[in-house]
């Protein structure tokens, strides 16, 4: 039958946009459900539709603030991480020392671990250390498991690189520093790139680690955390709608890029 062909010839297809529409349906609810007007505490069901939530999202008190606190923690994780994970992945790539191969399995530790474990340690170690758990303890904990994300995304783009250009760039008189400004860099820019995304990603939304090191500090997961146990805000919907059309512009924007160099890529060679 011609539908059955046409499905076997696009199964793939299918089952690529099927898993797509599968992981967006959460965000279109908590969309929907920003322009909601509930009766009660909770957002569950749907009432009436309502531009209240988004006239005003910070007026639900404490909830700009532990978003603030989020992004701030957010930024400089990525920062922090994104730093020591780059510095990391190119000397287990470019360089050979003892125990190369032990660092380099012992990396991905922190991405296999069960996130509870990795918080009941680094609790024990803050308090063996008698630091006090708050901003500094939450960033520290954040940068340590950010860090296993960003090495491995930029170690596969370093593994990839070819060393015949860095060599070129030698071979024409440029400095180490040169050389890697403006050839090693913008090679392993877009592996840094998405590693940096990535640790922004899972500091602004981890609650595990973050619950057991935070002390008296409220994080966003945190405040949606409590918030859930007394009555949702129409606001954490909005919050987490906004970001995710952030998100998603983002990416829009970063494929647009992408397909403008390889146009004028192409048209520089014709």
């Amino acid at each position: 039958m011609p539908v059955l062909r046409w499905i076997r010839r696009n199964l793939i297809v299918i089952a690529g946009l099927l898993t797509l529409a599968y992981m967006i349906l959460p965000n279109l609810v908590v969309m929907v459900f920003s322009f909601n007007k509930p009766n009660g505490r909770f957002n569950y069901a749907w009432q009436r539709f309502s531009l209240d939530a988004w006239k005003d999202p910070c007026g639900v008190a404490d909830l700009c603030g532990s978003l603030s606190l989020s992004l701030q923690i957010a930024f400089w994780a990525t920062l922090g991480a994104t730093a020591l994970g780059t510095a990391v992945a190119f000397a287990l790539v470019r360089y050979r020392f003892r125990a190369r191969g032990a660092i380099s399995s012992l990396i991905f530790l922190p991405m296999a671990m069960p996130e509870v474990v990795m918080a009941a340690s680094l609790l024990t170690l803050f308090l063996n250390m008698g630091a006090q758990l708050g901003f500094w303890t939450v960033l520290i904990a954040h940068i340590m498991f950010c860090l296993s994300f960003v090495v491995t995304a930029v170690k596969a783009r370093v593994m990839s690189m070819d060393p015949r250009l860095e060599e070129a760039a030698r071979d024409l008189y440029a400095g180490p520093v040169q050389t890697f400004l403006r050839v090693t860099l913008p090679i392993a820019a877009p592996g840094i790139a998405a590693g940096a995304l990535l640790a922004f990603a899972l500091s602004f939304d981890d609650f595990i680690i973050t619950n057991f090191n935070a002390g008296s500090t409220v994080t966003f997961p945190m405040f949606v955390w409590g918030s859930a146990q007394r009555g949702t805000p129409v606001q954490i919907n909005v919050i987490g709608t906004a970001m995710f059309i952030i998100a998603v512009l983002m990416v829009l924007g970063g494929q647009l890029i992408a397909s403008r160099r390889k146009s004028n890529a192409r048209n520089g060679k014709s």
